[in-house]
């Protein structure tokens, strides 16, 4: 028998114009949490969607347990007990959790019945196995990502799955929700599932796998034993260059104050919230999950309604009470989720640069696709976006680009006050380096940056004020200079005011 439950030998995949992987390979062994890394476009997704069959490779070969084989469809990786779970959980929201579990692989008794009792007894069994303290007949659609992603595993015990793909499993939990996952891929190694880890985490890595495996630019560069690679040497293998400072210097002038809030609230989300921006700074927003963040500047950004408060651009009162009204008065804002809130992913990457300024770009009814597209490419090269062209789709591009159109979108909308929610939230070490570098840029140039994080570095990095929330309530602000992790913390953690 191999000493591999999977290898892939010389793996080439190639599309239109793009080498997607170049002779790459890879060896997973019996038991093992194996880290797959590498920058956003590296190759990571479709040699996945290889190994599960959705894509064949143009060349290469692929062994199971010592045998060669040829995945013609996910059918075909399934059967072989082969499963992934992504990091956007592929689920049925509006069917139970049994009923996910077992969609395509139901139980059928005689006459064609659904055998829901026994669907039942198992969903819960598996459930247990893992730990899991959610009903079976729950609906996914009540459940946290965290949650979900544990049925997505339940899933993967049901068809026997021997090898389980967790791709960017972290990206969207709290550190609470991560140490659960960590358990629980403990627990499966230990039981001898081979379990393939995707992140863009240094400490997920570190965390729970013993191997790690880098791609960079479509190509293989190496295997290493976790507890023989420092960080800077994975910077080094992922980016192809050594990041010596991931956060720019701070010599940026702050001017005037173009932002101003006024005892903002919203039953039930937040109340009594109180802060002003002024043009060339980065004022931080923090605080643990439930914080309230991401509702309050959904609310200053005209999403859902404000009950009470005061909003103020460059000393004049305005209302905010939509998204284009807010864009009308100067504010932009970035979105948590970029691929549901922030994009049109069947479109292009310039129509999705160019809608903040569709109505600019009409004449006589016609709009001016010359001018459109020229603006895009404009920004889509001063952002760097890695395409061969602004027409391609944007659901092409990899999450760091994603997130830089996203950015040249808003810069599109001729606001000078941008709300940025979580802006690096899933993208790469080498793509977050590139976004503090645009941050930095423009706050050079006079723009107000309103940066809503979760990540303390990046907080205190970044920001020349820090806000912290809990509950709904501002907790506390800090200075650039006498903000530390210990007095954000403690400030996240406070039920009241500090100082």
């Amino acid at each position: 028998m191999s000493d591999y439950i999977l290898e892939l030998r010389n793996i080439t995949k190639t599309f239109p114009g793009v080498k997607a992987l170049d002779n790459v390979q890879f060896h997973l062994q019996r038991g093992e949490v194996h880290a797959l890394m590498g920058e956003n476009g590296a190759g990571k997704s479709t040699f996945i969607k290889i190994i599960t069959g959705v894509l064949q490779p143009n060349s290469g070969e692929m062994f199971l347990d010592g045998k060669k084989v040829d995945f013609a469809s996910p059918n075909d990786a399934q059967a072989a007990g082969i499963a992934a779970i992504y990091q956007h959980v592929t689920c049925y929201p509006d069917l139970s959790v049994t009923e996910n579990i077992f969609m395509g692989h139901e139980k059928v008794g005689a006459f064609g019945r659904l055998q829901w009792s026994g669907m039942h007894e198992e969903a819960e069994g598996l459930l247990r196995r893992l730990d899991a303290t959610f009903s079976p007949k729950a609906l996914m659609s009540s459940l946290s990502v965290a949650q979900q992603q544990i049925v997505e595993i339940a899933k993967a015990f049901s068809q026997n799955a021997r090898i389980i793909i967790m791709d960017e499993p972290t990206a969207a939990l709290t550190k609470r929700e991560s140490e659960d996952l960590y358990r629980v891929t403990e627990q499966l190694r230990d039981e001898g599932v081979s379990i393939i880890f995707i992140s863009h985490r240094f400490e997920d890595m570190y965390r729970v796998a013993s191997r790690v495996t880098v791609f960079r630019d479509s190509q293989y560069i190496g295997s290493w034993n976790v507890k023989d690679i420092e960080p800077k040497d994975m910077i080094i293998a992922m980016v192809g260059r050594e990041i010596t400072q991931l956060f720019p210097e701070k010599k940026h002038e702050i001017g005037k104050e173009i932002f101003r809030v006024e005892n903002l609230g919203k039953a039930g989300y937040f109340a009594d919230i109180d802060f002003t921006l002024h043009a060339g700074e980065v004022l931080g927003f923090t605080g643990l999950v439930g914080a309230g963040r991401s509702e309050l500047f959904q609310s200053i950004f005209g999403i859902m309604p404000y009950d009470r408060g005061r909003i103020f651009v460059e000393e004049r009162e305005v209302a905010m009470r939509s998204p284009g009204e807010s864009m009308r008065a100067g504010v932009a804002y970035l979105p948590e989720d970029r691929q549901k809130q922030g994009l049109v992913l069947s479109w292009s990457i310039g129509r999705n640069i160019s809608l903040p300024s569709l109505s600019s770009n009409f004449s006589r009814g016609w709009i001016r696709e010359k001018e459109e597209m020229r603006r895009s490419h404009s920004l889509s090269e001063r952002l760097t976006v890695k395409a061969l062209s602004v027409h391609d789709p944007v659901s092409s591009l990899s999450g760091g680009n994603q997130q830089k159109v996203v950015v040249a979108k808003l810069l599109n909308a001729n606001a000078k006050i941008l709300i940025l929610d979580e802006p690096t939230k899933g993208v790469d070490i080498g793509a977050k380096s590139a976004m503090y570098g645009i941050i930095d840029d423009l706050a050079k140039n006079g723009y107000g940056i309103i940066l809503i994080s979760s990540e303390m570095p990046e907080v205190l990095g970044m920001c020349d004020r820090v806000i912290v929330m809990k509950g709904g309530r501002i907790t506390a602000e800090f200075d650039r200079g006498n903000a530390s992790q210990e007095s954000i913390l403690e400030a996240a953690m406070a039920n009241r005011r500090i100082g």
